[in-house]
């Protein structure tokens, strides 16, 4: 079966405004564009097309997520709070740096509801797993409140909806430079979703994401964060997966496992100090197909327009099992820069987050 692949134009007409890194302009602060402006992930649609792969995956027409589907994880006072902003002329989710304008909570509801067509094509058999290509992005969303460019959980939404069609345990591995703490949130008490996050230390949310954030009451053990240092590349990801991901996800033995897919941790990403590459994301798809799990991958953070473009691709190849003749005319550079080989810190950052691991809980789950 072919890999499924969601996008919509309406996705690049969320409209984030000229703040500077998200913050209001005036003043000091001349108008500049958001970080999340739509050309990064236009260009990722882009080059999927240009190299021939978008005619080997399955199209899916994404629908808008219902109330009723965002009211099982946001409460109704946030839901109607971006329903009258956006019907309004705009404001912001909830942090004063997410700004949105006129028409963003329709946009923001196909968003959800794109990862949720996701699931039901990849539950059905239509495809073997597939890609939702939506914005805006959704992993820092909280129950009453977006923040980090986030309005909804497009994750969280899709995870329930198929817990709705009877799955009993779903996974979750974001990879997003930036910690996943609205996932988190929302099902830390729930042993039935198992939230692992990746990302780089201290970053965003501050205070957020410590290794000895595990989760509460039942779903103690649930919650896995692997906080890394900045700089690191290649080597300390798949140390994270050989050593976290991969053990915690086989203990757990999910029915479904989603992707928070964000390529901020790449080199050339200026909201992070990381260093992925394009062959990075390749491998870490690899490592998550070869986990014999269902899987859906949900875009999130990125924010080269130049870069983003070939660690999607990757992505998307790897899912579908296909590679194009494109190339990645910036990998070469990026392999020459020392950074890519585990070091001693980073070695101990990921022993901290296996220590800190409980898999008789994980395997406990009901």
């Amino acid at each position: 079966m072919a890999t499924g692949w969601i996008c919509h134009e309406r996705y690049f007409w969320y409209d984030t405004g000229t703040g500077p890194l998200g913050m209001p302009s005036g003043g000091s602060l001349e108008p500049l564009r958001h970080p999340d402006h739509p050309d990064t992930k236009r260009r990722f649609r882009n080059l999927v097309e240009v190299s021939g792969l978008l005619d080997a995956l399955v199209p899916l027409a994404p629908r808008p997520a219902t109330e009723e589907e965002l009211l099982r994880v946001h409460t109704g006072a946030h839901v109607a709070r971006m329903r009258e902003l956006s019907a309004s002329g705009g404001g912001d989710a909830g942090d004063g740096e997410s700004p949105f304008g006129a028409g963003s909570y329709d946009i923001a509801r196909l968003a959800a509801g794109g990862v949720i067509t996701a699931v039901d094509a990849v539950l059905d058999g239509a495809v073997a797993n597939a890609y939702a290509l939506v914005r805006p992005p959704g992993h820092h969303a909280l129950p009453d409140r977006g923040i980090g460019f986030c309005m909804f959980g497009n994750i969280a939404v899709a995870a329930e909806h198929a817990r709705a069609r009877g799955l009993r345990r779903i996974a979750v591995v974001d990879w997003d430079v930036h910690h996943g703490n609205g996932t988190q949130a929302i099902f830390e008490a729930d042993p039935g979703v198992l939230a692992v996050s990746l990302h780089q230390d201290g970053l965003f949310p501050l205070g957020s994401g410590a290794v000895d954030e595990r989760g509460t009451g039942p779903g103690k053990g649930f919650t896995v964060n692997v906080p890394l240092p900045p700089g690191s590349g290649t080597g300390a990801y798949l140390e994270a997966f050989e050593r976290v991901v991969e053990p915690a996800v086989r203990a757990f033995a999910p029915e479904l496992l989603f992707v928070a897919s964000g390529f901020d941790a790449s080199t050339y990403d200026p909201l992070a100090r990381m260093g992925l590459h394009s062959g990075s994301y390749r491998q870490m798809t690899e490592r998550v197909m070869g986990l014999g799990v269902p899987v859906v991958v949900a875009h999130e953070g990125g924010y080269s327009p130049e870069y983003v473009p070939f660690c999607g691709l990757a992505v998307v190849e790897a899912l579908a099992g296909i590679r194009t003749a494109v190339t990645d005319p910036f990998l070469e550079d990026l392999l020459a820069i020392p950074g890519q080989e585990l070091t001693v810190h980073q070695r101990e950052a990921v022993a901290r987050a296996a220590a800190a691991l409980d898999l008789e809980a994980v395997r406990s789950a009901p």
